[in-house]
C-alpha cells in the first residue's frame, strides 16, 4: 500500500524565492534529513516580515546536531545575528523566551514541539514554532496494523507532534477496516500526547487497543498511566516494528502513595519553582503556597532550572519537596531522591485537598484538569474565553477532526481508537 503525506516535507525541497536555491545554501540544505519538515522557507519569511535583527534558535536534544547548519542558512540568507540556545529543551513547556530576551533576541524559533505556550504570552519576543513533521512509510504502518489486528477492532491512535500528519493519513486508510479515532486532550491537537498530558479513554471496554506512533516510550507511558486497563502498542516508524508495551502500574502507584503518606506527616516542606523555560507555573506555585499556609506548615521556596538529588540533599532540614516543573520527574525518578519529591497533584492529596484519584491523572496541561494544581485550571485563567491555543506563530499543519475532545476526568467515557505494528515494554516485545 502507498500512503502519501501531502505538502512539502523535506528541508531540501523548500526552495522558492527565499534564496534557498543559492548553490552554497543548497549544499547546506542537502546535509539536513530530507524527510524532516524544517520549514526553512516559512522561517525566512517570518524573520523578514518581522524585521528581526537577532534570532534565537531552540532545539530538543535530538535535533541539536542540525542547529549549526540551520543557523548558517538563516544567517547567510537574512544577514541577522543567529544564536543557538544550548540549554536542554525537554518538551513544549521549555520554550525559553526569557533567555532569548536576555540575549536581546527579538525573534525565537522553537523546534520540535507544539504551541503549548501561546505566542501572545511570550516575553516580548516574537515566537515561531516549527513542529518538524517527519515523513514516514505510512503504508507500512497501515499494513502492519491490518496484519496484527482483527477487523472491526476499536483502536485509539496517538503520537507525538512530529508524526501527527502521518497519523491523520493512517486514520483515513484504516477507517474502512477498524473503528479508529485520534483522542484529543485540549489544548493539544487530535492524537497528540505529552509526557504529562494525555487523554483518558473511558472504560477499558470502549477501546480494544492504544496504538502509539513514535520512536520512544516516554510519551506513551503517559497514556498507559492514565489508561491502565487498555492494551498498548507502539509502532516505531524508524525500525518499522510494532511493539506490545507494558507498564509497571503497581510498582509506580506503590511508590507514589508511599511518598504521599510520608509527606502527610511532614512539618517542614520545600516548594520548588522550575525555571527551565516555561516549566514552572506561578499560579500553581502560589496555589501550593496558600495550601501550605492554610495548614500552618513551615516551608521554604527554591528556584531551580533542573532538579537533581544532589542539589536537594543540600537542604537536610526539608522533610518533603514539591516541584512545580515536570510531573514525570517525580513519577519516574522520585525514588532517586532522599526525601519525597511530590507533584502538585500529589501535594494536594498529602494536604488533604483532594482524595487519591484512580486512574492516576495525567492532565497537567489540560484545559479541564481535576484541580487547581494544574496550570490551566479555570481558577488560574479568569479571563479565558476560548479553549484553543493562539497558534498564529505555529507551523501550519492540516488537521482533520478525528474525534471530539475528551475530558480528563475518569468519569468521562469518550471511546477512542486508532493504529498497529508490534513490540513490549516497562518492557517491550516485538510482534
Amino acid at each position: 500500500m502507498q500512503c502519501l503525506i501531502q505538502g512539502n516535507i523535506s528541508g531540501s525541497i523548500e526552495q522558492s524565492d527565499e534564496g534557498l536555491s543559492d548553490p552554497f545554501v543548497s549544499s547546506l540544505v542537502s546535509a539536513l534529513p530530507s524527510n524532516y519538515r524544517l520549514e526553512l522557507q516559512k522561517t525566512l519569511k517570518s524573520i523578514r516580515r518581522n524585521k528581526a535583527t537577532h534570532v534565537a534558535l531552540q532545539f530538543p536534544e535530538g535535533l541539536l546536531l542540525f542547529a549549526c547548519t540551520i543557523a548558517d542558512i538563516l544567517q547567510r540568507l537574512t544577514g541577522v545575528l543567529v544564536s543557538i540556545l544550548a540549554d536542554v529543551a525537554y518538551g513544549a513547556c521549555c520554550v525559553d523566551d526569557f533567555t532569548a530576551r536576555a540575549l536581546s533576541a527579538d525573534f525565537l524559533v522553537h523546534y520540535g514541539h507544539s504551541c503549548l505556550v501561546p505566542i501572545d504570552v511570550t516575553a516580548g519576543v516574537r515566537t515561531l514554532y516549527v513542529f518538524v513533521d517527519i515523513q514516514i512509510d505510512v503504508g507500512h504502518f497501515v499494513d502492519t496494523l491490518q496484519t496484527n489486528f482483527e477487523h472491526g477492532k476499536r483502536l485509539s491512535l496517538l503520537g507525538t507532534v512530529q508524526f501527527l500528519s502521518a497519523l491523520q493519513v493512517a486514520v483515513k486508510h484504516l477507517s474502512d477496516r477498524f473503528h479508529v479515532s485520534a483522542p484529543q486532550q485540549l489544548p493539544l491537537s487530535p492524537g497528540e500526547v505529552l509526557g504529562c498530558t494525555s487523554p483518558f479513554l473511558g472504560k477499558a471496554a470502549d477501546t480494544d487497543a492504544i496504538i502509539f506512533l513514535g520512536d520512544g516510550r516516554f510519551h506513551l507511558e503517559s497514556v498507559m498511566i492514565s489508561n491502565p486497563d487498555v492494551p498498548a502498542y507502539r509502532y516505531d516508524p524508524f525500525m518499522k516494528t510494532l511493539f506490545r508495551e507494558s507498564y509497571e502500574h503497581e510498582a509506580m502507584l506503590a511508590a507514589r502513595t508511599a511518598a504521599v503518606h510520608q509527606a502527610a506527616k511532614a512539618t517542614r516542606w520545600g516548594l520548588i519553582q522550575g525555571t527551565l523555560g516555561r516549566q514552572g507555573s506561578p499560579n500553581v506555585f502560589k496555589y501550593l503556597e496558600e495550601q501550605l499556609e492554610a495548614k500552618g506548615l513551615d516551608f521554604v521556596t527554591v528556584l531551580m532550572s533542573e532538579i537533581f538529588p544532589q542539589k536537594l540533599a543540600l537542604f537536610p532540614d526539608i522533610e518533603v519537596w514539591v516541584q512545580v516543573a515536570c510531573p514525570r520527574l517525580s513519577i519516574d525518578w522520585g525514588s532517586a531522591f532522599e526525601k519525597p519529591l511530590l507533584t502538585p497533584y500529589e501535594a494536594a492529596v498529602a494536604l488533604e485537598v483532594v482524595s487519591w484519584q484512580t486512574p492516576y491523572p495525567m492532565d497537567f496541561y489540560s484545559i479541564r484538569p481535576l484541580g487547581p494544581w494544574a496550570p490551566r485550571h479555570p481558577q488560574h485563567q479568569p479571563q479565558q474565553t476560548k479553549h484553543s491555543r493562539d497558534t498564529r506563530g505555529c507551523s501550519a499543519r492540516s488537521e482533520i477532526p478525528l474525534t471530539p475532545q475528551t475530558d480528563s476526568s475518569p468519569s468521562s467515557t469518550q471511546p477512542c481508537s486508532l493504529i498497529p505494528s508490534c513490540s513490549k515494554g516497562s518492557s517491550s516485545s516485538a510482534l
